[in-house]
């Protein structure tokens, strides 16, 4: 793995650092083939939009690109990029003049099983639930608790992920996936207004589908109308689609869209 902070390869974090002590900061995980990141623009974008939310200076897009294309400059891997507050004094008051710390770091793309994307994965469905905050919703800040606690609940490798609902038992997402549910011939993913994270796959399979003529409808789902789907399917930076073919021990019909998605994306 190699790690830059604020650019430097011998760079450190200062353990006063409000991104470690409060979370209070932003990142992006970006599929990178040879130093390029795949939808680099529209993680941009979205690291801007949460940046803004939060009031924390944004680098610029060239120097993000240039340390995403030397954290990992050669074949397939993962970078993260992650955008701090920097130091501040003690409280969570933020500092009137942030000085912002960007760590960026690659390592090699994970082992995982292709077939996944073609025979469908494994879900439950988790107890823990998501805080509505609209002031947060749909950005990738780093307060990740809900998402580990909900990730805690199941050991079974047999199963890939697990479904959470928010606090008022609409169906948001996955822990590390967004979902979309096939209903009655359409295509629906869950309404990200009060909570959730607006993946960057998630605008990619949208936008797929708009291509094929397809429509993607943004609306509330309960949790009886993913357990009556057609089909499901989860898309993250990683991933790209996995179609469900089980969901609690209920198989599930495993819909073609996931694999022609993926297939569309090796192209990009």
């Amino acid at each position: 793995m190699r790690v830059l902070v604020n650019g430097r390869e011998d760079g450190t974090i200062d353990p006063a650092d409000r991104g470690l002590n409060y979370g209070d900061g932003l990142f992006e995980t970006l599929a990178v083939r040879d130093g390029r990141a795949r939808f680099f623009d529209w993680h941009l974008e979205r690291l801007a939009t949460g940046a803004a939310r939060l009031g924390i200076p944004l680098p610029g897009a060239g120097v993000l690109e240039r340390e995403v294309a030397r954290a990992w400059p050669r074949g397939p891997g993962v970078v993260r990029v992650v955008l701090t507050r920097g130091v501040g004094p003690r409280g969570y008051r933020p500092p009137p003049n942030p000085s912002p710390v960007r760590i960026v770091s690659g390592a090699a793309w994970p082992d995982g099983d292709p077939a996944r994307g073609v025979q469908g994965v494994r879900l439950r469905w988790c107890s823990t639930r998501l805080g509505r905050n609209p002031r947060l919703a749909g950005i990738k800040h780093l307060n990740r608790l809900e998402q580990v606690l909900a990730r805690a609940e199941w050991d079974d490798l047999e199963v890939a992920e697990g479904l959470m609902m928010d606090e008022g038992g609409a169906v948001i997402c996955a822990t590390q996936a967004n979902l979309f549910v096939l209903a009655g011939g359409a295509l629906v993913t869950p309404a990200l207004d009060s909570c959730g994270v607006a993946g960057v796959m998630r605008r990619a399979f949208r936008s797929w589908a708009a291509g094929r003529g397809e429509s993607v409808v943004e609306r509330a789902v309960t949790p009886a109308e993913v357990a009556g789907a057609q089909a499901l399917f989860l898309t993250n930076a990683l991933i790209g689609a996995w179609p469900v073919c089980e969901l609690d021990g209920r198989r599930m019909a495993v819909d073609g869209r996931a694999a022609a998605f993926n297939a569309w994306l090796e192209q990009r």
